[in-house]
């Protein structure tokens, strides 16, 4: 019996992460896909819902001197909520993929010790 109350609790928690919009590798990025507002791919930003689109830093975020960040500006009041899923527009899917592919290859690994040999020919 706990065994099962486990395996139901793990896949609640997986189930609750899709909802609220973690991070994902994945760069199946489309059209037709829901995503939840602040949903993260790596490489490519934060999917604000009510602009359809990834930026940057994530809805709402505060900075005191600049104000509350969305929809790819900085404002002075924060957004009232609203939008909390969406689904992207052509062009923001077609954005994000290249922004991640530029991201991408602009990120080198070099594995153990590749500082190491830094200037070494």
């Amino acid at each position: 019996m706990k065994r099962t109350e486990r395996i139901v609790l793990v896949l609640s928690g997986a189930v609750a992460g899709a909802l609220v919009g973690c991070d994902s590798n994945d760069l199946r990025l489309s059209t037709g896909t829901t995503y939840t507002n602040n949903h993260h791919v790596r490489g490519v930003g934060y999917y604000h819902a009510p602009f359809h689109a990834w930026y940057p830093y994530p809805y709402n975020t505060y900075d005191p001197v600049r104000g509350y960040y969305y929809g790819g500006q900085w404002n002075a009041y924060p957004a009232l909520p609203g939008v909390t899923a969406s689904q992207p527009t052509e062009h923001a899917v077609s954005q994000a993929k290249a922004g991640h592919q530029t991201h991408m290859a602009a990120t080198r690994r070099g594995g153990f010790g590749s500082s190491s040999r830094t200037g070494i020919s």
